[in-house]
């Protein structure tokens, strides 16, 4: 029986102490091929050739890597294969499968430009040493509009071939959603304000006096807290600023186009969440207000401690991205009713908070991330 090169056998041993498994390093499959086939030469098959070479697949994984955008059919009609071949889309595609690119949805991210990075990253800079108590006194304030319908494209039905336009598989067209509601509400460590529904367009003037006056500034001073709120126009108009100074409310600053830093964010997310999970779903704007009401108020509060918690990660994150979109942070094992994060898409480049295919779901189990 012919020796093995040193050279094999010392690649053997790299690899079994660098903890692979016999079976992973194939000797176990030569020394098997060879007792049935006499050789340990690859046996023939009856697979198509590939019609690409090494150095083209490289070449095609390039291209898109290059340009995230670029269509597959491009690609396949400026790329010759072996023997002067034309190669397909899909051949394309199969080849950018196997580099584990794969064609997904991009997300609809903000207009980040080289002055709002810098703002941005600043802003994280000065608040990455903040200690945990300082960010337990901020009240955190949004918005949301919250729609009877989900009108984002991106409901699947399962059918059958032929099936296309049978009436269980048609779904009616709804205009903006079949309507909805804009609710204002706010969170803090170890609280949380009431929903208010905003009828209407909601302007500086009342702003200040259906949510400053009535609910923000008594619960700040109830509690000595420190208001945040994004750049939204009539929260920075002069008539609030004014009036915020004027009620001693302390204003924590907060950097343009950064709406994804705010806890309450993924607050809302996880509301949404569960008013779809409701049986029988809303199915008008009063059952869609009874069932913000009813969900706002079962948010478990160590949900929210939880992702008030993360604020120092998020800077982190935020500072690591230069200024620029950064990725969720990993949050810590937390107490039972904590929210649950299943990452189903880990983008190449860094990508939004919002927009990286998390999937947030409140649950009764400890906080569980998988490994990336």
């Amino acid at each position: 029986m012919p020796q093995m090169l040193q050279v094999l056998r010392e690649r053997v041993i790299g690899m079994l102490t660098a903890g692979m498994s016999t079976r992973a390093v194939t000797i176990s499959h030569l020394q098997r091929c060879f007792r049935e086939f006499g050789s340990a030469s690859n046996r023939p098959h009856n697979r198509r050739p590939c019609v690409t070479t090494p150095t083209q697949d490289l070449h095609i994984q390039h291209l898109h890597l290059q340009d995230r955008l670029r269509p597959p059919t491009q690609t396949a009609a400026a790329t010759i294969g072996l023997h002067n071949q034309r190669i397909s889309a899909q051949t394309v595609r199969n080849r950018l499968r196997e580099a584990h690119l794969h064609a997904r949805r991009p997300h609809q991210g903000l207009d980040l430009t080289a002055l709002r990075h810098r703002n941005q990253l600043e802003w994280a800079n000065a608040h990455i040493g903040w200690r945990l108590a300082l960010w337990k006194g901020v009240l955190f304030t949004d918005e949301s509009r919250f729609s009877l319908y989900r009108a984002d494209g991106r409901q699947h039905v399962w059918r059958r071939v032929g099936e296309w336009f049978a009436d269980v598989n048609v779904v009616d067209r709804v205009s903006h959603g079949g309507g909805g509601v804009m609710v204002w509400a706010g969170i803090c460590y170890g609280q949380q304000t009431q929903v208010h529904f905003i009828d209407g367009l909601l302007n500086a003037q009342r702003y200040r006096d259906e949510i400053l006056r009535p609910i923000v500034v008594p619960f700040i001073h109830d509690h000595h807290l420190m208001l945040q709120h994004d750049n939204a126009r009539p929260h920075v108009a002069r008539t609030c600023t004014q009036f915020l100074e004027a009620e001693n409310i302390p204003v924590l600053a907060w950097p343009a186009y950064s709406t994804d830093l705010s806890p309450i964010e993924h607050v809302w997310d996880a509301l949404g969440l569960r008013i779809r999970q409701r049986v029988p779903v809303p199915a008008n704007i009063q059952q869609l207000r009874t069932a913000i009401e009813e969900e706002w108020t079962s948010i478990p509060q160590a949900t929210i401690n939880n992702l008030i918690n993360s604020m120092r990660r998020r800077c982190v994150a935020l500072r690591e991205a230069n200024g620029g979109r950064s990725p969720p942070p990993l949050l810590p094992p937390g107490p039972p009713n904590t929210v649950k994060l299943h990452i189903l898409e880990w983008p190449f480049i860094v990508g939004s908070l919002r927009h990286t295919r998390a999937i947030i779901m409140l649950s009764n189990q400890h906080l569980d991330m998988p490994h990336l």
